[in-house]
């Protein structure tokens, strides 16, 4: 049963109309960004009410993305009346959203929101065979309809996106031209992907915000204000100035709306250079370079066969077999090497007693008799211990003793796993804790050998076994909110200035507890970190039609970079890279040779290139990678669309 709720604004032209179907909060806040930032018309499936799996976390988020599209107009509303920002002074009108009430995306309720005419459908189920079904579905009904999927399977996405696009090209509908393409026909993203990079970089002193994406690497440095004398970095380039009245610009107050108040994004260099004790962020290109994971196949090592009491036992008994070995050679002027087996022999007690011997040679066979029976025990206790260590190999690992400086990892689910193999790419020690022993990341955890506490975090106790109290830092990322927050409070009375993440879906409500923790403990790091407000702009900018490779969170406000085709943007097209910048909404950063038709006359090199002169002419068929606000890359996609009618 399909059911339709009120439009709060009459609708526009039904052929542009785009739609998201979800089940959580992801839906509600890729809804509002596309009404908030790109200005389109919304035509949102939800669950019915009364059986949607997560009626509280998706009430939270339609309040919060009420709230945001609110804060949207009333900023927009200010800039048309002074500022003059990018968006336009046609930025005043925003389009209504139209809510649907049903089940599943079946057949009926695509065609009941009218897919067949919409430029794009989003599939942000938490279930992965339920977007694609839905998927095969809608790409039946509208060959011509830009895909974007949410799948947690990485591998089963890329085929997916294969199979998705050959069907467009078979059915007539074009507009798959191939990866990074102007119009991508179909896109698959995983919200646990998006936002690994940045729930990492917030929990680690050191370690920045990263994307990576189709073997690109890039890490934004946050860099305090140059001292006297001193000369900044800029690295690639400079993405932003940090807020000045922020000591701690991680943790800004500020969003992509608040004005001056927030972080200055994409400056130019007049705006640097007037930049006076303010922090920037800077970007770097990176490669990953240090040894692979361990698969965990061919076993365990020798080392950790035998525990070291063991191995000098073991070597005391080799000593001693040598000696007596040398002290039998001296004293019956024997070969060594026989002098050795004769040794063995005794020492095993297969050889015939030395009763016409001379004292010497039967005070030795004894003393070898008794270094065999020391023997025996030590052998029994090497054959336990690596039949222990051979079982307890697929077995989860117990934190070590002595262990400290790690970091205490709650929750082994999507986001959790994801995190969690980023954390030991990085060679970084990490305590899982988990109540579910058959949790999606365990597995993982197994493979890995990562230390994992089995138990309810919310009990006394199970942060203590994961060492709380000498960790770096606290990643809650289970699947509640009030689970996090108790574990990061629990965590606080026992270590004030320990660093604490939180994964909460309502980013109204991480804004309000990390407001709170700020000020309870202000000497200490604390973040609270939404996943659908970290995913939503990823999302939203594919569902455009462009290739976002990742989204660098700057303070409250958000980066995109996005890869695309030059043709067809008469910002871009046919201009210098320096005419093409624009301060605050877009910069070109890179050229993919790799990508484009050409490589581009006097840019030497082939792949990513990073050190494009202000006077490279952008030609069409150039393939570049910018970085751009939200509402920068909305308004280049509208002068696209406006210059091709």
């Amino acid at each position: 049963m399909v059911s339709l709720l009120p439009n709060p604004a009459p609708p526009g032209d039904p052929s542009a109309h785009m739609v998201v179907c979800g089940d959580d909060g992801l839906a509600h806040r890729l809804a509002a960004e596309l009404r908030g930032v790109y200005r389109e018309q919304v035509t949102l499936v939800v669950p019915p009410t009364g059986r949607s799996g997560r009626q509280p976390v998706v009430g939270r988020a339609r309040a919060a993305s009420a709230a945001l599209l609110d804060r949207v107009v009333t900023a927009v509303n200010r800039g048309n009346s002074g500022s003059g920002g990018p968006g336009g002074s046609d930025d005043t009108l925003v389009p209504g959203e139209r809510v649907v009430e049903a089940a599943e995306p079946t057949e009926a309720v695509l065609a009941e929101v009218g897919v067949e005419r919409a430029a794009a459908l989003a599939l942000v189920y938490d279930d992965d065979e339920t977007n694609i079904r839905a998927a095969l579905t809608a790409r039946r009904l509208n060959p011509r309809l830009r895909l974007v999927l949410r799948l947690y399977n990485r591998r089963l996405g890329q085929h997916i996106e294969e199979l998705l696009d050959q069907a467009a090209a078979l059915a007539g509908g074009g507009g798959a031209p191939g990866r990074g393409g102007a119009d991508i026909a179909t896109t698959v993203l995983s919200d646990a992907d998006t936002t690994t990079p940045a729930l990492v970089a917030t929990a680690l002193v050191g370690t920045s915000k990263v994307v990576d994406a189709e073997g690109l690497l890039l890490r934004a440095v946050e860099r305090r204000p140059p001292g006297p004398g001193e000369v900044a970095d800029p690295g690639l380039c400079t993405l932003a100035l940090l807020s000045a009245t922020s000591n701690d610009p991680a943790g800004d107050e500020g969003s992509e709306d608040s004005g001056e108040q927030g972080p200055q994004l994409l400056p130019d260099a007049a705006a640097v250079a007037a930049a006076t004790g303010r922090g920037t962020v800077v970007l770097e290109q990176l490669s990953y370079s240090g040894p692979s994971l361990s698969s965990g196949r061919g076993g365990p090592p020798f080392a950790s066969l035998f525990s070291r009491r063991l191995r000098w036992s073991l070597a005391g008994l080799v000593a001693a077999t040598v000696a007596l070995a040398v002290a039998l050679a001296l004293v019956t002027d024997d070969d060594p090497l026989h002098a050795t087996y004769v040794t063995l022999l005794d020492l095993f007690a297969i050889n015939e007693p030395a009763h016409h011997e001379s004292t010497g040679r039967q005070v030795l066979q004894l003393l070898s008799g008794v270094v065999g029976l020391l023997l025996l025990p030590v052998l029994l206790a090497a054959v336990l211990e690596a039949l222990g260590t051979f079982r307890t190999a697929s077995a989860l690992r117990k934190p070590p003793r002595g262990l400290s400086g790690h970091v205490v990892l709650l929750g082994l689910g999507k986001i959790g796993t994801r995190v969690l193999t980023r954390l030991r790419e990085l060679h970084i020690p990490v305590v899982c804790v988990e109540a579910d022993p058959e949790a999606r990341g365990m597995a993982v955890a197994r493979r890995l050998r990562v230390p994992v506490v089995l138990g309810d975090v919310t009990q006394e106790g199970v942060l203590e076994s994961a060492k709380i109290h000498r960790a770096d830092a606290l990643l809650a990322l289970t699947s509640a909110d009030t689970t996090n927050l108790e574990a990061v409070l629990y965590a606080r009375s026992v270590r004030p200035d320990l660093r604490a993440v939180l994964r909460l879906y309502d980013d109204d409500f991480a804004k309000a507890v990390y407001r709170t923790l700020r000020t309870a403990h202000p000497s200490a790091l604390t973040r609270s970190r939404s996943v659908s407000h970290l995913a939503a702009p990823a999302f939203a900018g594919a569902m455009m039609g462009r290739q976002i490779l990742g989204a660098i969170p700057v303070e409250r406000r958000v980066l995109l970079f996005a890869a695309v085709v030059v043709g067809g943007y008469a910002q871009l097209e046919g201009r210098t890279v320096g005419e093409a910048f624009r301060a605050g909404a877009w910069r070109v950063l890179a050229l993919d040779t790799a990508g484009s038709a050409s490589g581009g006359e006097g840019v030497p090199g082939s792949g990513l290139v990073w050190d494009l002169p202000d006077t490279y002419v952008l030609r069409a068929e150039d393939r570049v990678v910018l970085a751009a606000t939200r509402r920068g890359l909305a308004e280049l996609l509208g002068r696209r669309a406006r210059s091709a009618t």
